[in-house]
């Protein structure tokens, strides 16, 4: 089910991204108790600084676990370009999360083939779409390790 790009589609993208800030605004006032979920998969807010704007930003993002690191997807409902939040990061990699109100330091990096063979299965777990994104898609879609900093 693909309701992530039908709402994109249908809201364009300065209404999606009203909808995302919204998103965004909930989930701090509450500390995480409203926007935790989406699709029953765990969401975080990602803290990145624009590499061309230097502008902060905060995306809500589904997230995994692998040990102490958190795992994030730049499928971009496997669109053929990556996310913004994904070259920030690479920018700047040094950020915060917020997850369930609990504010983290993390350092990004793109996870090795090695790593991303064996996390993918368990994102695709947490998330099914991202199966179906990386089959719409030519572009190898990236993991991403946020380490603690």
């Amino acid at each position: 089910m693909r309701i992530v790009s039908r709402v994109a589609r249908r809201l364009g993208y300065r209404g999606w991204h009203g909808f995302t800030q919204t998103h965004v605004r909930a989930y701090r006032a509450s500390r995480g108790r409203i926007g935790r979920k989406w699709q029953g998969a765990p969401v975080l807010l990602l803290d990145h600084v624009g590499r061309k704007s230097g502008k902060r930003m905060t995306s809500p993002l589904i997230y995994g676990e692998d040990g102490e690191n958190l795992i994030l997807v730049a499928s971009f409902g496997g669109a053929p370009r990556d996310p913004h939040w994904w070259p920030n990061l690479k920018a700047h990699p040094e950020t915060t999360v917020n997850v369930y109100g609990d504010v983290r330091r993390v350092r990004a990096r793109q996870a090795t083939p090695e790593e991303k063979a064996r996390i993918w299965p368990a994102m695709v777990e947490v998330y099914a779409p991202y199966a179906d994104y990386q089959r719409k898609t030519d572009r190898d879609i990236p993991v991403v390790i946020l380490a603690p900093a």
